[in-house]
This record gives C-alpha cells, structure tokens and sequence, in this order.
C-alpha cells in the first residue's frame, strides 16, 4: 500500500455538510460526483496528500442510506491508494481479510475501488483503490 487516499464520511446533508468542511479545513471541495452504481453523490476536500470524500446517498436502498440509518453519520471507510489493485485483493484475501468484491469496479475519483468486509478488518470498511490513467 501506498499512502492512505481519503477517508469517506456518510452525511445527511451534502450542502450543509460541504459548508461545515469549508470552514473547519479553510478550503473548498474540489470535486463533486455521483456514482451511479453505488447510488451516492461525493465530495472531495484536499488535505495534503490525502482527501476527505462526504458520501450522500441518492436513494434510499443505498448502502451510504442504510448506514447512516444504523449508525448515523461519520467516517463510513478508511481508502489505501494501491499500484496493482487485483494483486492487493488476492494477497489480502491469502492473509484472511474478506474481499466484498473480487473484481474491481469504477469508483469516484477517477479511480478502481474494492472493499474489504469490517469483519476481517477489526470494524472498519477498507476501501483499496487504484488511479485509472487518463
């Protein structure tokens, strides 16, 4: 693993929540997409080398809904920026982490994500992700 990428926090309210990380980091977010396939709009913030990504479900069914519906908002998943995302699953899934998906899929940030269950992560939901080329 390279470097932590971002860290992704579940919000009720995208609007809200973009004008209270404005003023707590003193910058504008950068970015903002939805992800069709995950049923969710992000945001991203630059920290240094690091981002925070604010995840607002666009339907109720969504996974970012059905969290923030158990344990309300906040950090939702911690993301690893990788060089080879399909030789980082099959190492973690040979040292006992449980692969959500095997295959990667097109994520926000022009990026390939797969996760990693909390259950073999002591609680928390590991995202990897690797930069498509432009």
């Amino acid at each position: 693993m390279k470097r932590i990428d971002h860290i992704g926090i579940a919000v009720k309210n995208m609007a809200a929540s973009n004008e209270l990380f404005r003023k707590l980091l003193n910058e504008a977010h950068y970015k903002v997409e939805v992800v069709e396939s995950e049923k969710v709009a992000t945001s991203f913030f630059q920290i240094g080398e690091s981002k925070i990504e604010l995840l607002e479900a666009s339907d109720p069914e969504s996974p970012i809904a059905k969290f923030i519906e158990k344990r309300g908002e906040g950090i939702h998943h911690i993301a690893f920026e990788v060089d080879d995302i399909r030789a980082e699953i099959e190492r973690l899934e040979a040292e006992g982490f449980v692969p959500l998906n095997r295959e990667p899929k097109r994520g926000a940030d022009n990026k390939l994500v797969a996760f990693l269950h909390p259950k073999s992560s002591n609680g928390v939901l590991v995202e990897l992700c690797q930069s498509i080329p432009e």
